[in-house]
């Protein structure tokens, strides 16, 4: 699992509106977007791969961020595994393997399956199951 791929599904799912690789300052802020891309960035090198940094454009509706809260649900010491028919019921609500459902429209749950990062709803569709890395909350 890479911090950038649950940064970049982050952004897919609508919470986050940039993600960009760049060095210990800032990038610029793009001037109609209004938040940072990866357009005049440094390119990686040798010489400065241990100083770089992801920065994450948060996005925001009505003076409130959209990202409310990130909770892990596997820990080091506790990886918790699921299979379709337990994202199934999750998704549906029910608790499943000591993971509550997904009660609220603007909560998620995010897995690492061997596609990727995904959403558990997406891996109901793909019928697919995996390691579950976080719950994002509205």
């Amino acid at each position: 699992m890479s911090l950038v791929n649950l940064a970049a599904a982050l952004q897919n799912s609508g919470y986050i509106s940039s993600v960009v690789r760049a060095g210990p300052t800032p990038p610029p802020a793009h001037p109609i977007l209004g938040y940072p891309t990866a357009e005049n960035v440094e390119p990686i090198t040798r010489e400065n791969v241990a100083s770089r940094r992801l920065w994450l454009g948060l996005k925001y509706w009505r003076n409130e961020s959209v990202l409310g809260k990130i909770t892990m649900v596997s820990k080091p010491t506790r990886r918790i595994t699921l299979d379709v028919e337990s994202l199934r019921r999750i998704v549906r609500g029910d608790e499943a393997q000591h993971v509550a459902g997904l009660r609220s429209p603007g909560e998620s749950l995010y897995i690492s399956t061997d596609r990727g990062i995904l959403e558990a709803r997406e891996c109901v569709e793909k019928k697919m199951g995996g390691l579950v890395l976080c719950r994002v909350g509205a």
